[in-house]
């Protein structure tokens, strides 16, 4: 998993087998694979609560790498509400968000992946996935 710093464009959104793990399933890693949209390869993650990923904030501060528009365009995050603004002005779940750059590990196209990990209510932990698009 790597952080993005120059401008990209979504192209498309693979098939992801699993999206959401609830409490002990995400600890110590949430793993799934994607499937490549290029190659058809499929990819294994694994996402560390705490550890993995860069805060989405990055993607689309002054548009450098993503405008808002386009993240909400490709749902792949969805506009924060009032209450939990804290977390930023874009979030999956509602709760604190998060990004990573992978490859497909037979063809090296380039993936992002976007999730969200927090407590959504006392004693419930989730971890979503929004999703992994190809991006160029």
């Amino acid at each position: 998993m790597y952080s993005i710093s120059e401008k990209i464009s979504i192209t498309e959104k693979a098939s992801v087998e699993k999206n959401t793990f609830i409490n002990d399933e995400a600890l110590p890693s949430a793993i799934t694979t994607f499937t490549c949209c290029h190659c058809g390869n499929k990819n294994t993650i694994a996402i560390t609560p705490y550890k993995s990923g860069f805060p989405i904030l990055q993607l689309y501060h002054e548009g450098k790498i993503l405008s808002k528009d386009e993240l909400l365009k490709h749902k792949i995050a969805n506009g924060t509400s009032q209450r939990m603004l804290h977390f930023g002005e874009l979030t999956v779940n509602e709760l604190p968000t998060l990004y990573f750059g992978t490859d497909c590990i037979s063809c090296h196209s380039k993936y992002i992946g976007v999730f969200s990990y927090g407590e959504k209510q006392p004693g419930l932990m989730i971890l979503t996935i929004s999703g992994i698009w190809k991006y160029e």
